[in-house]
């Protein structure tokens, strides 16, 4: 739980877990960090995708709607499994709560049951692998209902214009945080669902995975796009949810940093998720 390694600000970095009996408590932890770190990086891990492009199809992929109906289908069907999230202010520095060390969370979902639910089976080895204790979630999980009312009852979504949100390739993870929101299946269409992502998280959402498409020289996944920024992994393994999230969030303050200096330069780039 408590791999550390150094930060540029020197201190190490450390992720918090959180289960059903330290939701509350670690919400309003972050609600009380989030005023001075209003950045805020999101990953998803979740038991893959159970519907997937022929090879023959691949085509359909440079077609919106069609990908949507994909990511449609697959997170309706499928549960969340992991949330990580990073908070950071514009200098990459972290909350640290007045301790040695900067803090990060890990959510771990009680909703995903190995036994009954659809699943890919290669993601959930390669997740298992990564150190995911499905029995564990089972048992001291989250329930994604109990979330969604504890993130809105203290402002942690609809709070727009203050927060900036970060993902790599973000359309599932914004997918499954709608669908854990509304607790419901997602919209029938793009339009509605980007109408719900703005409800509850504004209009000053980076996709990374979007944004580096105006770069030259950056493509690829996000470790891929990490080295290309000279950026390294400080904490955990990729695919876990708190690791990848910090990884997005100092990628996205790289890129910022070497790419323009001013955030408004990024106004075309925001509001969009990649394939969507």
């Amino acid at each position: 739980n408590k791999s550390m390694t150094m930060t540029p600000q020197s201190k190490p970095v450390i992720v918090r877990q959180v289960w059903a009996d330290n939701l509350e408590f670690e919400i309003s932890q972050i609600n009380e960090a989030i005023l001075d770190y209003p950045f805020v990086a999101i990953d998803t891990e979740f038991p893959g995708t159970i519907f997937q492009l022929k090879p023959n199809m691949t085509y359909l992929s440079h077609y919106p709607p069609f990908n949507y109906y994909m990511m449609k289908s697959n997170i309706d069907a499928l549960n969340i499994i992991q949330l990580g999230l990073t908070l950071s202010d514009s200098e990459g520095r972290m909350p640290c709560f007045g301790t040695e060390f900067s803090v990060l969370w890990e959510f771990n979902f009680r909703d995903f049951d190995i036994d009954r639910d659809h699943q890919n089976p290669e993601s959930i080895s390669l997740l298992q692998r990564q150190g995911i204790d499905f029995k564990r979630n089972k048992k001291e999980g989250i329930n994604s209902w109990d979330f969604a009312e504890l993130v809105a009852s203290y402002g942690l979504v609809r709070n727009s214009s203050k927060l900036t949100w970060v993902t790599f390739h973000g359309s599932y993870d914004f997918g499954f945080l709608i669908k854990i929101l509304t607790q419901r299946c997602l919209p029938c269409d793009i339009d509605s669902l980007m109408d719900l992502v703005a409800d509850y998280f504004g209009f000053k959402v980076y996709d990374m995975k979007y944004m580096i498409q105006f770069s030259n020289g950056l493509h690829g996944g996000l470790e891929r796009v990490a080295k290309s920024l000279y950026v390294e992994r400080m904490v955990g393994k990729s695919h876990q949810a708190g690791s990848d999230s910090l990884l997005t969030m100092q990628a996205f303050l790289r890129y910022t940093e070497r790419y323009s200096k001013d955030y408004k330069n990024h106004n075309k780039k925001n509001f969009v998720l990649y394939g969507l």
